[in-house]
């Protein structure tokens, strides 16, 4: 699974991936529609998915490996509907996902964002492991 050249772009929704870089922005590309668009730096923040981690007692967990765990588990603990279900129920599967994640420091906010992602992206096929290239 390889999410080295997806963004989330603060004040858009969806995801979006890295077409190139100007010194004054970047310019993505809508994964859905393929349509790109320049975004500036002075109005957007802009973040790799593949920086992203999940707080947790120990250190923290990258989201890939999040991703992962949620995929591993899909059959035995199905992703919940966010929009369906109430922060309990969102508590609950996070907690089954990642049970050692830090409550002091991880919001339900921050976990439905995780399951919203990776919705977006499973529904897409862009979660698939990637063949490892041989020679």
């Amino acid at each position: 699974m390889d999410v080295s050249n997806i963004l989330a772009v603060s004040g858009l929704p969806g995801l979006y991936t890295l077409v190139s870089s100007r010194s004054n922005g970047l310019v993505v590309a809508d994964i859905d529609s393929g349509k790109n668009r320049f975004c500036s730096v002075r109005k957007h923040q802009f973040t790799p998915l593949e920086t992203v981690a999940i707080y947790t007692n120990a250190d923290t967990t990258p989201l890939v490996d999040i991703f992962q765990k949620i995929k591993d588990q899909q059959e035995s603990n199905p992703v919940i509907d966010i929009k369906a279900s109430d922060n309990d129920e969102i508590e609950d599967y996070f907690l089954s996902i990642v049970p050692d994640y830090d409550e002091d420091r991880v919001y339900v906010s921050d976990m439905k964002k995780v399951i919203k992602w990776f919705n977006f992206l499973e529904s897409r096929g862009m979660l698939e492991p990637v063949a490892d290239e041989e020679e």
